[in-house]
This record gives C-alpha cells, structure tokens and sequence, in this order.
C-alpha cells in the first residue's frame, strides 16, 4: 500500500488564507514545531528574474507538489473537470498570456479561491456551496484570472523587496499551515514573517482589487455570462459577514477586503453591460450536489437534506434528484438509487455523471460486469474522457481485472499526467496484476506529484533493481531518477 491515499475524502479542516507566496521560513517559536516537515521551496535570492513569466511558472509547479502533499484536496474527476471547462472558457477570454493552467480543490466547506502565480488556481469545495448560480461562481474564477494576468504577484513582490526580505519569509510556510493546521496557525506564521507589513503581503491592495474587479467582469462578460452576477455575489458575502470577526470571516474576504465603496463600483461596472438572462445551468448544479454529498456528516444526512429539498424550492429539481441518487448509493440503498436516477435521465441518457452514477449504483449491487459494459459504451462516445475513464478502470478493477484496468490507465496517463488520483489506482491494479516493476514506477509518479521526493526516489531504486537486463526501462527509471534530482535543487537553490 502507499504511505497516503491519493486525496482525503474527510470534510477539510483547511483555511487557505493568501493568495501569494515566496519561500523561507521565519516562524515563531510556537509555530516552528509544527512546520518543522514542512517541504519548503527555496528561491533564493531576489533579482529582476524572479518576476519573469518562465519563473513564476517555475514557482507555481513548486508550490503545487508542495501544496498536494500537505492539504486535504477533493479527488474528484468530474468535480476537476468541470472546473476545468468553466476556467479554460473564462481564460480564452482573459487577459492572461500564459495559459498553463493548473487547477486544484481543496476539500473545505469555507467560501475561498486563489491563485498563484505561474497559473495554479485553487478553489474550496465551500465556494461551490455558497456561489448559488454558475455566473455568481465564475465571478470569483474570473478574478483570480485577472490577479494573474495583470502580474499581480510580482508587483506586490517587488514592493516587498522594497520593504526588505523579512517580509517575504514565511509566506508558503503560512499558507502550507492554514491548508493542514488551521487559520490562527498559518496566521501566526505569515505574521512573524511579514511584521509590519502584513497588511501589504497578505491582502492585494485596494488599486489591484478595483483592477481585478474591472478585468474580470469584462472576462466574465466576453464569455457570454451575466455580469450582474459580480455585484449580486458580493452583495451576498458582505451581507452575510458584515458583523463577523476573526476567524469567522471568509477567507476570500480575508485576502479580497470587501467594502460598500467596492461593491457599488462593481454595481456601477456592471451597469456598462447589457444585462444577460441565463437558465439555470444543470452542469454547475449536479457539481453543487456532488459537493453538498461530501460536506454531509453521513450518506443518511445527505438522503435527509435532498428529500426536503426535493419537496420544497430549488434552484434544479433535476441536480437535487441526482444529489439524492448519490447519497442513497453511498448509503447502500442502491435500489432505491436507481429509481431515482430514472426518474431524471431518460431524456439525457448519454450525460457522463448520470452514466457514472449508473455504473456506482450496479457497482453497489455486485453487478461488474453491467458497469463495465456501460462505461465502456460510454467511453466509446468520448474516448479518452478523465471521468468516465478513471470510472471504467476503478470498475474493472473491481471486476477483478487488473490487466486491463493497468492498459486502461497506462494510456490515459500519456494524456493525464499530472493526476495523483491516475497514479495511486495504477499502482494498485498493477501490484494485482503482478506487474512489480510497474507498480513502483507508478508509486513514484505518485510521490513525485505530492512532493514526497525521496519516497519517489526509493520506489524508482526498488524497480531498478528488479528490472534486470530491460534496459529500456532501465534508461527510462534512471532519466526520472535524474528529474528528481533536477527537481531537488530546483527546492533547495531555487
């Protein structure tokens, strides 16, 4: 087995507070015990091409191994995939340059999204929750995207270099504890580090949040959405925190400062564009109910909040129902799951989440081999598909067929690299399929992709020295042997 499941599934207890980060560790002393594991990259010293595109994406990969490895994120296909539509569509109409977009979920009911430079995007499953419409959530997606495509992370850098490197120390250690300890933690942290200038470094000023706000309703309006969407979300929020105090505040608020004055401006911005009236979007509801299944305490909770949904007002009687489908399979009362289902899907049969939930449902029952069958139909519409395929391997491996869920996953990972979740289920059917050498391989991509760098280099050590004369394969363990170390120094020398 590995050391740790590819994403926990536990409610998340993470707080993400900052947007931005740089590297060094400054703690105070009650806060360095706890930080004392913590992977930190460093990035060395300061110059003029510490703020080059190349570097920031060079930062944000870093970050990102570093980010996996220590918060609790949702390992979610449909959940990442969706997500990745919405902001690939945002960004085709942005302002950004750089496209390598890299996108994550951490597991936690709190409102927050962030960015971080080199084009990592981040979003709490709460956001999902709390955003009522698929505009009011784009809102916040499009102005992360403006922080990025306006350099807002180098300019507020090099103010700090202005103000001396003590101001920087401590960031990634603070935004690393608020993931994994908590919100006081990774305050404390980021506080000890930035003195008094934490103000400056842990909020974008008001000049970058009033231009964020221009770009991003701009984005959001170029691609076809409502821009009246913005000032009805943060309506929404300062309402519902005005009095808050501490460590009840959002932390979206936390790092984007809301105001009366900043609201009204984003009124009055909004007001420039024609009003767009949009349906319901049914994508972002079914995401909504996915989320609403795993903040529930149990899978009778969930059951429960759908059937009082279902008899009052929704925004989609349809997404509730799906959401109902959901916690009656976790709940094992997959019969009754499947009524539910067809009640909805008879008119949508080829749409990929009720096609999944379907394949769960038989999958509940014992029925392998029904749910292969249906996923492999599937699949045949749209090969190559991340949902559907990472569904169809994980129901071939229950059918008790490592080999072909091996094949499966080989080759979704020449499209899919970058997928921890990909990584732990091929280890896992390969170690079944007695593919050994394989199975270490595939545990080190996995260890490589959480930052476990090491642990990655001792699985590529056991199957180098099980791979005997392939040396094929050999040159190929001791060219990612190499990349690890490459990746090592880039940690330490930056």
């Amino acid at each position: 087995m590995l050391d740790r499941p590819p994403t926990p599934l536990h409610r998340g207890f993470s707080s993400l507070i900052c947007l931005l980060l740089i590297c060094g560790v400054l703690l105070s002393s009650s806060s360095q015990a706890v930080t004392e594991d913590l992977k930190i990259p460093n990035l060395g010293e300061s110059s003029t091409s510490l703020f080059s595109a190349d570097y920031e994406y060079q930062l944000g990969r870093m970050w990102l191994r570093s980010f996996r490895g220590q918060a609790p994120l949702l390992n979610d296909p449909l959940m990442h995939s969706y997500l990745e539509n919405l902001v690939f569509e945002l960004v085709q109409h942005s302002e950004l340059q750089d496209r390598r977009i890299e996108l994550v979920i951490v597991d936690n009911p709190t409102i927050n999204a962030f960015a971080v430079p080199g084009g990592v995007i981040g979003v709490h499953s709460g956001l999902f929750q709390y955003a009522e419409t698929e505009d009011e959530f784009a809102t916040v997606m499009a102005h992360e995207i403006a922080h990025l495509s306006q350099r807002h992370f180098s300019r507020r850098m090099e103010l700090a270099q202005e103000q001396g490197p003590m101001q920087l120390a401590g960031l990634l250690a603070g935004v690393l504890l608020a993931a994994t300890v908590g919100t006081d933690a990774g305050l404390a942290a980021m506080t000890t580090a930035q003195g008094l200038a934490q103000d400056a470094q842990l909020r974008y000023s008001r000049a970058n949040e009033a231009e964020a706000d221009r770009v991003g309703l701009r984005t959001l309006y170029n691609a076809g959405m409502d821009p009246y969407a913005a000032p009805q979300m943060f309506e929404r929020m300062y309402a519902a925190t005005r009095y808050s105090q501490g460590d009840r505040i959002p932390e979206f608020l936390r790092t984007h400062p809301l105001s009366e004055k900043r609201i009204s401006d984003t009124r009055a911005r909004a007001m420039q564009y024609p009003k767009r009236i949009r349906a319901v979007s049914l994508d972002y509801q079914l995401m909504r109910a996915r989320v609403a299944v795993q903040e529930a305490q149990t899978p009778e909770e969930a059951v429960a909040n759908f059937r009082s949904e279902l008899e009052g007002e929704s925004l989609s009687q349809e997404a509730t129902t799906y959401g109902l489908v959901l916690a009656l399979t976790a709940a094992g009362r997959a019969d009754e799951a499947a009524l539910a289902l067809d009640s909805i899907w008879s008119g949508n049969s080829d749409r990929i989440e009720y096609v999944i939930a379907d394949a769960d449902i038989d999958l509940a029952r014992g029925n392998t081999s029904r749910a292969v069958a249906t996923l492999e139909r599937r699949l045949d519409l749209s090969p190559g598909n991340h949902p559907l395929t990472m569904s169809y391997a994980n129901a071939l491996h229950q059918a008790g067929s490592p080999h072909l869920a091996e094949a499966v996953l080989i080759e979704q990972s020449r499209r899919v690299s970058n997928d921890p979740g990909l990584w732990y289920l091929l280890a896992e059917v390969q170690g079944l399929a007695g593919n050994i050498v394989g199975l270490h391989r595939s545990r080190a991509e996995y260890f490589i992709l959480i930052n476990a760098l090491d642990t990655a280099e001792r699985q590529l050590s056991y199957a180098s020295n099980l791979v005997g004369n392939d040396f094929t394969t050999s040159s190929l363990i001791n060219e990612r042997l190499r990349d690890i170390q490459d990746m090592r120094a880039e940690m330490d020398t930056g």
